[in-house]
């Protein structure tokens, strides 16, 4: 037995979870003092505000300030209660199909069977597994839902404040920014580790010892929030990009007028889609990397030495590390907030990198802690069918080197998107002899940015498999995840910048407000490349943990990639992610190309709106992207669902172990380029635009040639980095979960064809 005892464990889970709630309540408490002056409360007093040094009335500004605000959140609010009317519907649908398939594995029958794995034990029957998994599906997919949509009631909350702070300084704007993200990092820390814990416990009450059956039903959680979360992120990434894409073609190129300008009828839908895509999509979809590296390392260690001798507290070993993660989190937190401050423009970027290398270091001390408290000193953990002897100071190692690999990855993918670099410089240079030179080097770029991130998870998962098996995998993606409050943060700090920067070209800001938010945006748009590339190294970790543990549940021992059964689903698997990518990027295309026509409708047609005497029609944009949006996410959803569920019942197992494994090695590349291609677009047009050096000013002003070259690739790079690269990780892990889920069922019935054949 490990030194920490059961009463203490149970008492240390919930305790941090509800410190990370109440530290996200004081930080929402701190971003609310700044006030809107649509706030009543604000007694209209100039004190209040420093007057703006150019003398326009601050008045009248922070009224508009407030209307946008206002108009942006509706939007926002009212396209996500419209996602989640279809979602329920999904959500009710495929519960049943759960319970239908997992139920008929053995006829429906309520009687007790013998274990999987413990030989000689009863277990609970299979109609109980059906019946849980259904509900923890259910619980799963309710919390995705709540954490991506309180993500982005914070952050339309917070883009206001941001911009009026950024009256006096930088360094303020940035402190109420960066709070935001971090009541949104600490909510979904702290409620996907509540939720998954108090399951637990209530399906405690049911299952009594049988914890085989316990925490195989629970991997219906993870499930439910990857399911909700790949809707979530195709679904508001074509809608964020439709819009846009549409924005910056006409406005930019062919009106040449600025990024956010009023006039511009898809400003607002553009700025509501930041919202939906970059926050509650990616909201979500951190969680669902959460719980399911937390359902499959549970899986793996119910079938060992933890789950045989009902060791609680080593079981809970996974929690407790999210557990301490959430403190960690919290003390680095105080760093950016607290103890130092901004007072240039150039240390934005340096605090945010600080944010994680801070945690990784502090995590690195917490991780030995708990493995030496919480593990007994020797133990042997389920490999394949044999058992493998483990010691304590193994799993350390483990989680260390998940955490590590993630900070690899996090300033690998820094140096490919941050302007500060020569890969994004090199890419700017080349608009001079136009787009096609700039498409060129970016797709190289990107391309090039995979060779770093794949050989740290290549070595992370090499160490942790020699040193602890399946279990290892799956601990060394809870360690890279282990500071997800802060890698939130730092992440949702973009868009809430972003969208600051929109309000005060909306709002008739000064130039130099708008400097402000701009670098403001630009360090952001680096942090949200990085949160990406997290997303992207936990999901391949995840998705090998999760595999391993269907090969194990479906009773296969090994996967030979020489059988033919195995080799077509390898290959088919591989070209899943292209498939996936083809639909998503075209559907942001055909929205794209609806809202490009609308926009010059408008240009064309409202008398007066070029010379900004007539308002532009916003509301016709944003019903654009909401349609096309929540059109265009059902084709891609469906392939991702139905994947697994018809390769399972067909083609069976092994099979079905091929497809997983081709998607997973190919995803996690097409994944990473596409993301860093888009970003490195976008902040070489940034580069230029922000004209801070030499070099730059010999490409820019806005509205050059380079430039215009420039937005091109930008706008190319669009879909790429918020629509297909970032959904992409989700399908890897969600087909992955979703064999587990049904693992049973395929193992008892599936491979129709090759019975027949």
């Amino acid at each position: 037995m490990g030194m920490l005892s059961e009463g203490l464990t149970q008492v240390l889970i919930p305790a941090a979870a509800l410190v990370g709630i109440a530290f996200a309540l004081l930080q929402w408490y701190l971003v609310s003092k700044v006030k809107v002056s649509g706030d009543s409360s604000n007694g209209y007093s100039g004190k209040l505000i420093e007057e703006e040094e150019d003398g326009i009335d601050s008045l009248e500004v922070s009224i508009n300030c407030a209307e946008i605000q206002n108009a942006i959140s509706v939007g926002a609010t009212s396209f996500l209660f419209t996602q989640y009317k279809y979602l329920s519907v999904f959500m009710v649908v495929f519960a049943a199909i759960i319970f239908f398939f997992l139920g008929s594995v053995k006829g429906f029958s309520t009687k007790s069977e013998p274990c999987t794995y413990s030989q000689g034990k009863l277990c609970k029957p299979a109609l109980a597994n059906a019946a849980f998994s259904t509900l923890a599906f259910l619980l799963g997919a309710l919390t995705s839902v709540l954490s991506g949509f309180l993500g982005m009631k914070i952050a339309t909350y917070a883009n206001a404040r941001t911009t009026l702070e950024a009256r006096k300084g930088v360094g303020k704007a940035f402190i109420t920014a960066f709070r935001s993200g971090a009541v949104m990092g600490f909510l979904l820390a702290a409620n996907g580790l509540l939720v998954l814990y108090i399951s637990i416990i209530l399906f405690k009450i049911y299952y009594g010892d049988d914890w085989e059956g316990l925490y195989e039903s629970i991997t219906g959680y993870g499930l439910g929030g990857s399911s909700m979360a790949l809707f979530g992120r195709v679904g508001g990434g074509i809608y964020t990009k439709a819009a846009d894409v549409g924005a910056d073609l006409v406005g930019k190129v062919e009106r040449n007028i600025p990024e956010d300008d009023p006039r511009n009828p898809a400003v607002i839908a553009d700025n509501v889609g930041d919202n939906v895509g970059d926050i509650a999509g990616m909201g979500s979809d951190l969680f669902g990397s959460y719980a399911e590296a937390s359902c499959a390392a549970l899986f793996v260690a119910s079938i060992s030495s933890f789950g045989v001798s009902h060791d609680y507290t080593a079981m809970s070993y996974p929690l407790i590390i999210s557990s301490v993660g959430i403190v960690v989190c919290l003390i680095t937190t105080l760093f950016a907030t607290d103890l130092s401050e901004i007072r240039d423009v150039s240390q934005i970027e340096p605090s945010l990198k600080r944010q994680l290398v801070v945690s990784t270091i502090l995590m690195t001390v917490g991780i030995a802690m708990v493995s030496f408290f919480a593990l007994p000193s020797e133990f042997t953990l389920f490999n394949f069918g044999t058992e493998k002897a483990v010691k304590n100071w193994h799993l350390f190692f483990c989680v260390t080197i998940g955490l590590w690999a993630g900070l690899v990855i996090g300033y690998t993918t820094e140096y490919y998107t941050s302007n500060a670099y020569s890969p994004v410089q090199d890419v700017a240079d080349s608009c001079r002899t136009g787009a096609a030179t700039n498409v060129i080097f970016g797709l190289a770029l990107g391309y090039k940015s995979v060779i770093v991130p794949i050989f740290a998870i290549a070595i992370a998962i090499y160490v942790s498999f020699s040193l602890a098996a399946m279990y290892g995998i799956a601990v060394a993606a809870l360690g890279m995840l282990s500071t997800i409050a802060t890698g939130l943060a730092i992440d949702a700090y973009g868009p809430i910048s972003d969208n600051a920067g929109g309000i005060a070209e909306m709002a008739g800001m000064s130039h130099k407000i708008r400097e402000r938010t701009d670098a403001l945006d630009a360090a952001g748009n680096t942090t949200a490349a990085i949160g990406k590339g997290f997303a992207i190294g936990s999901a391949a970790l995840v998705s090998l943990a999760l595999f391993g543990a269907f090969v194990s549940r479906a009773g296969i021992n090994t996967v030979d990639v020489l059988t033919p059964k195995v080799f077509i689903g390898l290959i088919v698997g591989a070209m899943l992610p292209y498939w996936f990518s083809a639909m998503t990027m075209k559907s942001v295309g055909s929205a794209a190309l609806k809202m490009v026509e609308e926009v010059r409708r408008q240009f064309n047609t409202i008398p007066g709106l070029m010379e900004g005497r007539a308002k532009p029609d916003y509301a016709n944009c944003v019903k654009i992207s909401t349609d096309a949006s929540l059109r265009e996410m059902i084709p891609p959803g469906a392939l991702v669902m139905l994947t697994p569920l018809i390769t399972g019942t067909l083609f069976g197992v092994e099979t079905l172990a091929g497809v997983l494994a081709g998607s997973l090695v190919s995803g996690v590349q097409v994944a990473i380029s596409a993301s860093n291609t888009g970003g490195a677009w976008d902040n070489a047009k940034k580069y230029i635009e922000a004209g801070a050096s030499e070099h730059a000013r010999s490409l820019g002003p806005k509205g050059s040639d380079a430039h215009k070259a420039a937005v091109i690739g930008d706008t190319i790079g669009d879909p790429l980095k918020d629509t297909s690269g970032p959904s992409l990780n989700i399908l890897i892990k969600l087909m992955a979960v979703e064999s587990l889920v049904f693992a049973p069922f395929f193992a008892a019935h599936g491979g129709l064809l090759f019975k027949f054949l």
